[in-house]
This record gives C-alpha cells, structure tokens and sequence, in this order.
C-alpha cells in the first residue's frame, strides 16, 4: 500500500512517499506532480518495496529534474543498474 505525504510552500512540493510502491500507483504519482511551476522533490525514505516500472519511472522522472532524495540503497543501486543496462552499446 501507498501513501503520499505532500508538502508545498508554493515553490517547492515535497512528496514523501511511504510504503510499497507498485506500477499502478505511477499514475497517482503523476497526478501529485502536476504542477510544472513548482521544484518537486520525491523522499523515499520510507519506500519499503517496489517493481522494475517504478524504478524506471523514478529513473526517468530524475533524468527530468526531479530531484530524489533519501532514497534507498537498494532502489539507487536498482536505478543505477537499469540506466547501465538500457545504455546502447
């Protein structure tokens, strides 16, 4: 299950994101950072699980600007290896 915490001072929204992380919850992610005014910051320090779609989701939103923050070891690690593994070669 997925809970979302969003914090905002009209600049910056912080989603903290708490619990496991599925692909069908990208969606509700999205809807959370719809706002292209505001700097978004996603904390995952309290990220317990998630599937390869989130990771390249997170990867792909980072690739974009949006900045992650206490991430997990095991999620950058996973981050990591998927954007090392879908470089061409």
């Amino acid at each position: 299950m997925l809970k979302i915490e969003r914090v905002s001072d009209g600049r910056t929204t912080i989603l903290r994101l708490i619990g496991r992380i599925q692909s069908n919850h990208i969606d509700d992610i999205r809807a959370q950072m719809d706002d292209d005014s505001v700097r978004i910051i996603l904390d995952l320090s309290e990220v317990t699980l998630v599937d390869v779609e989130v990771v390249r989701f997170l990867s792909g939103r980072e690739n974009a600007g949006i900045e992650l923050v206490h991430c997990p070891r095991y999620l950058r690690e996973w981050i990591f290896r998927e954007r090392t593994e879908g470089e061409p070669r």
